[in-house]
């Protein structure tokens, strides 16, 4: 997969490559030049920019100073100019003053390697002075800065966000019983009897749910409005976080929307609820919390991660264990996809035509190498500077989407694509979405054959989830998004129409927006609707002390 992209994006890697390799050859030739004594002009540090400001309060400010690749290659250009101007003054120099110019270049040659180290140093750890407001000594202090900055890339996650802000952060690793190492994340309000949990979308991550800043951000509503607030994460990312670090690329990517919704969500409710029952325990020691659920927890799904929170609920009452939720909130989720753009129907015949051999040649759909992901993340830059290259790249992206108007530019622009990593989609997941569209059923995943069917599920068939609604016992929230050309309303009503004919507690409501709009965008109408559905449910009763439950019980009951 890496040798494709890299054939494919040659002459791209090439044009950046040019400008990133002369600004370094030029700093050292530049940083030698300074470092002469007679030498008038000051150094500089034109490459150093700082990669965020601290004062964002939402991951798109018109204050980013990142750079895309247009704007490196322009400022490659401005030093390639001010290096031929300086050699022409050095040129001027050595005719008007060659006694002096004769000395420098004497110390020159006598210490030739200790120069080029001490420039190497210049150029990849330079200090500058920093000063912050608020300190007790804000006298200037010196921070080191290294050449990963010059990129100019936004690798803030969705903690730097979170902290940014104000909010408090808590991370929490999870390993689901088939070893993947899953990253749950958490505002937390550690005494707080309501708890809920935010899970994101195919090639999403919990940065979807903080990424509109304080205002119009799903997780700090709910932390303000009193929430124990956790953000889960699929599993799928480029860095392949597994308990075996030795896991092959082929190996880690061996899984379907199954191993979402029967492995992943279950390991990080568990947590949850072992996390909350233990930290109640301890704030609230006099309360009777023994053998119960000591808080409620509530879902808020978008997306896959709403197909993934169906079949976990229906799942787990199969087998006839607790889901420890009180209500589901899901927006625009997958399941049902037969009603969809001509697209994707393409995409589903080309996915079921070469499953057999596909998933051989590319395990998932990601791109594979630092460079390229810095590349994607510096043209999304560009995307947004240069409003006629994003008008355009959002035109085309729409229409591969099936002329969904979400915002896909600004998107890709979120730190969550950087060079370090991002997230992916297996191909297992492709899959199973176009069976589920082939089928028109919502169901687990296909395994080919009746043999290996039947020993997975127990019946030559997938199990077909939208026959066992009738266990989901549980308040269920549907919305959908009229503009929404991924997951259409007709899709979201048919999860509706077989909610309600197996006597679930259902709601159905539609807004004018597109598929990501219902994360990725600030809409106050949304916000409030999702905040009015989770305080529907009532936090969990504190527990009187075990003594006096006793003294209550002698007098018997109040009412009859």
């Amino acid at each position: 997969m890496a040798f494709i992209f890299s054939w494919i994006l040659l002459p791209a890697r090439f044009l950046v490559g040019i400008p990133l390799l002369l600004f370094r050859l030029l700093n050292i030739w530049g940083s030698r030049a300074s470092s002469d004594p007679g030498s008038p002009r000051p150094r500089h540090f034109h490459s150093f920019r700082k990669v965020h400001t601290h004062k964002d309060h939402v991951v798109h400010r018109t204050t980013d100073r990142r750079r895309g690749v247009i704007e490196d290659l322009h400022l490659a250009i401005e030093i390639f100019i001010e290096a031929i101007f300086d050699m022409f003054h050095k040129a001027a120099r050595c005719v008007l003053s060659p006694f002096e110019a004769f000395s420098i270049f004497v110390k020159w040659l006598s210490s030739p390697s200790a120069g080029v180290k001490d420039s190497e140093d210049d150029v990849i750890n330079a200090s500058v002075p920093t000063a912050t407001l608020g300190d007790n000594d804000p006298a200037p202090r010196e921070r080191n800065l290294t050449l990963h900055h010059s990129l100019n890339t936004d690798a803030r996650t969705c903690k730097d966000v979170i902290t940014e802000l104000g909010y408090p952060y808590e991370a929490i690793h999870v390993i689901s019983a088939d070893g993947y190492v899953l990253l749950l994340e958490r505002i937390p309000r550690r005494d707080a009897r309501k708890a809920v949990y935010l899970q994101h979308g195919v090639l999403d991550s919990s940065m979807g749910w903080v990424s509109n800043g304080i205002v119009g951000s799903p997780a700090f509503a709910a932390f303000d409005q009193g929430y124990d607030v956790f953000l889960g994460n699929f599993r799928g990312l480029v860095s392949r976080e597994h308990v075996d670090k030795n896991i092959s690329s082929r190996q880690y990517w061996r899984y379907t929307i199954n191993e979402h919704g029967t492995e992943d969500i279950p390991a990080i409710i568990e947590k949850i609820h072992e996390v909350k029952t233990a930290e109640l325990k301890i704030s609230q020691p006099d309360e009777e919390t023994k053998d119960e659920q000591p808080y409620k927890l509530c879902a808020i799904s978008h997306s896959l991660g709403g197909a993934g929170m169906l079949m976990y609920v229906i799942t787990r009452r199969i087998e006839e264990k607790p889901h420890r939720l009180s209500r589901l909130v899901l927006l625009s989720p997958a399941g049902f996809h037969d009603d969809s753009a001509f697209v994707f129907t393409m995409m589903e015949y080309l996915l079921l035509l070469l499953a057999p051999i596909l998933p051989l040649l590319v395990p998932a759909f990601y791109i594979p190498t630092r460079f390229f992901r810095m590349l994607l993340n510096k043209l999304a830059r560009d995307f947004h500077n240069y409003p006629a290259v994003g008008g355009l790249v959002q035109t085309l992206m729409s229409y591969f989407l099936g002329g969904d108007s979400s915002n896909w530019v600004g998107v890709l622009g979120l730190p969550h694509y950087n060079m370090n990593d991002m997230p992916g989609v297996s191909f297992h997941v492709a899959h199973h979405l176009a069976q589920l569209k082939h089928t028109g059923k919502f169901r687990m995943y296909d395994y080919g054959s009746a043999p290996a069917n039947m020993e997975v599920y127990g019946s030559p068939e997938p199990l077909n989830l939208g026959e066992y609604y009738g266990l989901i016992d549980i308040p269920v929230d549907l919305v959908a998004g009229r503009k929404d050309q991924v997951i259409r309303p007709s899709m979201v009503r048919k999860h509706y129409k077989l909610m309600k004919g197996s006597g679930v507690d259902v709601s159905y409501s539609e807004f004018e927006y597109a598929h990501l709009d219902f994360t990725f965008s600030h809409r106050e109408e949304l916000l409030a609707y999702v905040m009015s559905r989770l305080l529907l449910v009532e936090p969990a009763p504190k527990r009187q002390s075990g003594q006096k439950a006793l003294r209550l019980k002698k007098k018997g009951p109040v009412n009859s």
